[in-house]
Parts: C-alpha cells; sequence; structure tokens
C-alpha cells in the first residue's frame, strides 16, 4: 500500500500528524541480548531486515557504532517487480527491508538483532507497521547465512520463551535475493528532515534507540 503522504506537499503536516500535530513518545523495549551470536570472523559482513517502511529502520541502523552502509530495498520477490509503484501493489511478494553491510568486529549480527527487536520495528505486528499495511511491511529476517539462520530463530526462541513482549513473535526468517529501492528513497530520512511521516513516526523512533543504546550511537 502506498504511503498516504508520499507524493503530498511537506505543507500536508496534518495528513500524517492527525490532531495532535506533534511526533509521538516512542521507547525500546527491554529485551536481553541473544544467548548465541554469530562469530565475528574477517572482513564486513551483511544483514538483511525487513520491519516496515524502509525509511525509519535506515535511519536507526545508520545511527550504529560499526555500521558501513546501509541500502532501503526489496527482499522475497523477483528482479522484474523490485519498484515501489509494484511493490505497493501488495501483489509481488517483497517486504521493504534494508541491506546492512556492517564490521563485527565492532558491532555483531546479533546486537544487530537486538535493536531491530526492541526499538526499531514491533515484531508483533503481522504485515503491518504502524500506519502502513500490507505484506511488504512485515515484519522479516533474510538470513545470509546457516550461522545468522541459527542465531536469528534461537533468538526469536529466547525472547518468545521470556515473554519480552505482550503478544507473539510473528516475524519470518525467510530467504530471497535483495534488490535496491529507488535513488529517492535513499538516505530519505537524513535528506527529509521535516517530511510529516518522518516527524511522526521515524524521529522518536531513532530517539529512542540512542536513549536505550547510547553506547552503540555512532
Amino acid at each position: 500500500m502506498l504511503k498516504t503522504g508520499l507524493f503530498a506537499t511537506l505543507g500536508a503536516t496534518a495528513l500524517w500528524l492527525g490532531a495532535g500535530s506533534a511526533a509521538t513518545t516512542e521507547h525500546a523495549v527491554p529485551i536481553p541480548p541473544p544467548a548465541t551470536d554469530v562469530p565475528a570472523g574477517n572482513g564486513l559482513q551483511t544483514a538483511i531486515l525487513a520491519g516496515g517502511c524502509f525509511w525509519g529502520m535506515e535511519a536507526v541502523f545508520e545511527d550504529i557504532r560499526g555500521v558501513r552502509n546501509v541500502v532501503s530495498g526489496y527482499a522475497g520477490g523477483t528482479r522484474a517487480t523490485a519498484n515501489y509503484a509494484a511493490v505497493s501493489s501488495e501483489t509481488t511478494r517483497h517486504a521493504e527491508a534494508i541491506r546492512i553491510t556492517y564490521d563485527p568486529r565492532q558491532v555483531s549480527y546479533g546486537t544487530l538483532l537486538r535493536v531491530y527487536f526492541s526499538v526499531a520495528h514491533d515484531p508483533t505486528q503481522l504485515n503491518r507497521q504502524g500506519p502502513d499495511r500490507g505484506p511488504s511491511y512485515r515484519s522479516a529476517i533474510f538470513p545470509q547465512d546457516g550461522a545468522q539462520w541459527r542465531v536469528a530463530r534461537a533468538y526469536i526462541a529466547q525472547l518468545d520463551a521470556a515473554h519480552a513482549f505482550d503478544r507473539p513473535i510473528v516475524t519470518q526468517l525467510e530467504s530471497g535475493s535483495f534488490f535496491a529501492a529507488e535513488a529517492q528513497h535513499q538516505d530519505f530520512y537524513r535528506r527529509n528532515p521535516t517530511h510529516p511521516y518522518i516527524v511522526r513516526w521515524d524521529k522518536p523512533k531513532v530517539a529512542a534507540f540512542e536513549a536505550a543504546y547510547p553506547q552503540l550511537v555512532r
């Protein structure tokens, strides 16, 4: 589903902010780190995560020390339909996702998952996040190898067993290719700090991350 205000003028603040016309306050859910983690290995590593609109996901993970690059894109479908108009039809099987390139000597895969579950999105919402509805906004992890798959699966089980959230985690582990989104979606948060959607939904999320994990902020 298209974000209602994507092509609206930036002056249409009420469209996103509603009667309160102010950003919401968000807080990170306090959760433990994963009991197991991916070995650091040599060189840079990649993580692909989906959790609603990629603008906010990108903004949070770009703020983490040790993350070298974050690209917004589409995961889980084919190259032929990996574009915003097609994905927004909710018929392509893609999820809005981000590809994170990180230095495992500075931040681990498990730490990225901890941020992902606790503050980057709500893993208990099925096929939606905030105001956005549809399977392209689903909660999904796309492990890049067996080690990531095992750590992600074990962490979900760990959090569910600890009743870390009021509702069950609906995050799925999926396979599929990642395709970069159009240029206008890259670094959207940084390039459009006053966009109504960013102000209403994403700035509070970034602030919540920085408050909860000051040791991770770059």
